[in-house]
């Protein structure tokens, strides 16, 4: 019996015997763990071979078999036709001779982040951990190390979760351009690596679904991430049936571990109540129930590494954290180490900067929960996937609210020039206003400041010199009754 169909077994098994079973009505009694909505910042992790090239962007081995991309001619003047260096070439190179996890786990406390999703699978087909189920894996080849095994455990070390991202499902076109012409893709020695390489518009077969399903279940049961990642193509009509069967396999084995865990989805991949909905680079215009998350980068072109990155402001990242938590969500913001295993300064810098401003505000994003409104202020958000280019910055007039109990926080982006923080939402006459304000305070600043609130809003007298001013996102403390 091969691998595969054993695999089968044990997923049918462990969804006879537990409390879910592999239906979207079965699953909706799931509910989002109350960590999850806690933790509020996690650190997304892209590596793979792809870092070896560090052209253009991670999708360089789709489209280097692709003669319409510029990455086809660049790879051809540099190492030559794809019949004769191919991607498979890259994974020797990839050596990985400098990672050492404890620093990733290092930079991913410091940053403020709770949990982390290094990717354990991409789209092309090379896993980042010990797999019985392919060799075409970092154990066996390349760095030759288990390299989500060993974050995992410096992770724990960190006191940080461990979650993990598969981007599997698009395997099955992602190398179909090396069909077009003599490439090292319709060598049947690879087809371990490139698999099907079968046109996007052809649904996948059962022998790919049930690989897909053994592979996942695999990586869940053997490093037991309490999140699990997925990229959009399960929205994919084939993969339904598969995809409820991983959530019941996943959700009661979490079960019998008496670990609370969650799957992220995009789009419309799963009903709402059976999972955590992921925005990737954007944002919603209003709070959404039930618990959500957006993932972005702090690399505006890539996601993996890339010899000429185009990096994020700090300030940007700090306000899309402070947006999404106020909206009732998470954000997860990725790193593209190099091939040799560091992470380029500029990454290190910038979270180390989230960090910083945690340090000092984290109070209003940790452990809390979603106002009565959102915020308020003239940028409109763009909603929805890859917007967040599409945005106009924030100004200091846009404010997001977010309580704890009958505390209740206003962040605003950026130090009012006229000495006084004006918030509409909290004036007197307002339906969601406090009963009375007690007492308000600058996160990392003077406590006690001076206000009042009248029909026009709650107007904050402000210190003369503004505290951590590194970063111009504060957080004011708002004591009061009837939150």
């Amino acid at each position: 019996m091969s691998k595969v169909k054993e695999w089968m077994q044990k997923i049918n098994s462990a969804i006879a015997s537990g409390p879910y079973q592999a239906t979207w009505e079965s699953l909706e009694r799931w509910r989002a763990p109350a960590w999850y909505k806690d933790a509020k910042f996690g650190i997304f992790i892209h590596w793979g071979v792809y870092s070896v090239p560090a052209f253009f962007d991670e999708w360089y081995p789709h489209r280097m078999y692709k003669a319409d991309f510029d990455v086809f001619h660049h790879h051809r003047a540099k190492y030559g036709t794809q019949d004769r260096f191919g991607y498979k070439d890259f994974i020797p190179l990839f050596k990985a001779e400098k990672f050492d996890p404890a620093v990733w786990a290092s930079l991913v406390r410091r940053a403020g982040a709770k949990f982390v999703i290094p990717v354990a699978e991409h789209h092309d087909g090379f896993q980042m951990y010990d797999s019985e189920l392919s060799e075409w894996n970092a154990k066996q080849m390349g760095p030759r190390r288990d390299v989500l095994g060993e974050l995992s455990q410096a992770v724990a070390r960190e006191g940080l979760t461990l979650a993990a991202s598969s981007h599997r499902a698009e395997h099955w076109w992602f190398f179909e351009g090396g069909r077009q012409f003599p490439s090292d893709v319709s060598d049947p020695a690879f087809a371990g690596l490139y698999g099907p390489a079968m046109p996007s518009s052809q649904q996948p077969d059962e022998a790919f679904l049930e690989d897909w399903l053994a592979r996942t279940c695999e990586l869940a049961e053997k490093y037991r991430p309490k999140i699990l990642f997925f990229d959009w193509w399960i929205e994919n009509p084939a993969f339904a049936p598969y995809l409820r069967k991983f959530a019941a396999y996943y959700y009661n084995r979490a079960n019998s571990w008496g670990e609370e865990v969650a799957i992220n989805y995009k789009y419309h991949a799963m009903p709402p109540d059976t999972a955590v909905h992921d925005v990737e680079r954007g944002s919603l215009k209003d709070i959404r129930y039930p618990f959500w998350q957006a993932d972005t980068a702090v690399q505006k072109n890539s996601w993996g590494y890339t010899e000429n990155q185009d990096y994020r402001t700090l300030k940007s990242l700090v306000e899309d954290l402070v947006d999404v938590v106020s909206k009732n969500g998470a954000l997860v913001v990725n790193i593209g180490p190099r091939a040799d295993g560091t992470i380029p300064e500029p990454e290190v810098a910038l979270l180390e900067g989230v960090g910083r401003w945690l340090a000092v505000n984290g109070e209003a994003i940790y452990g809390t929960r979603p106002w009565k409104k959102f915020g308020e202020g003239p940028t409109e958000i763009a909603e929805g996937a890859f917007q967040e280019n599409v945005r106009k910055p924030f100004t200091a007039a846009d404010i997001r609210y977010t309580r704890r109990g009958e505390t209740l926080y206003a962040t605003c982006f950026g130090w009012p020039e006229k000495g006084e923080l004006l918030c509409p939402l909290l004036a007197r006459w307002k339906p969601c206003s406090p009963l009375a304000v007690e007492k308000v305070d600058v996160l990392g600043g003077p406590s006690g400041l001076s206000f009042r609130q009248d029909n026009a809003g709650l107007h904050i007298l402000l210190p003369t010199t503004p505290p951590n001013a590194e970063t111009p996102v504060y957080s004011f403390r708002i004591t009061m009754r009837g939150a």
